[in-house]
């Protein structure tokens, strides 16, 4: 899934550095030394807003129109472009519950030898992912 959100970029002269709003976002604000420092934190800034978003079962929320931002003199807006399947490769965690069917005498097995089902099931599709992409 890919998306684009205005953000509002303040230059702090004092610090010689740059603060970042993505007012579609609430909340999600960021900053960085330098212009592009502070382009790539709001990038990562808002993947990760969205994805604790989609995660949680809650749609993306719709992009604004930058010409309908209401922004302070000195500053301005930019388009940011999220690539949200990527960064959740990288930094999703959510977990789905699944169900599993095994013969008796291997659950009986298992059990025994105190082996966490869910854990071995991770580790194995895991392995198979990375010999895949390899």
């Amino acid at each position: 899934m890919k998306l684009t959100y205005p953000a509002i970029f303040y230059k702090d002269e004092k610090n010689d550095a740059y603060a970042v709003e993505i007012p579609d976002l609430p909340g999600c604000a960021t900053g960085g030394d330098t212009l592009a420092d502070a382009i790539f934190m709001a990038i990562d800034a808002a993947s990760g807003w969205v994805l604790d978003e989609l995660e949680d079962g809650n749609p993306a929320p719709v992009a604004s129109l930058p010409e309908d931002l209401n922004i302070e003199a000195g500053s301005f807006v930019s388009m940011i472009a999220l690539d949200i399947a990527a960064y959740a490769e990288k930094y999703g965690n959510k977990a789905v519950r699944k169900n599993l069917t095994i013969p008796a005498w291997l659950n009986t097995f298992a059990e025994s030898e105190h082996i966490n089902f869910s854990q071995v099931l991770q580790d194995s599709l895991t392995d198979m992912y990375y010999k895949q992409k390899a």
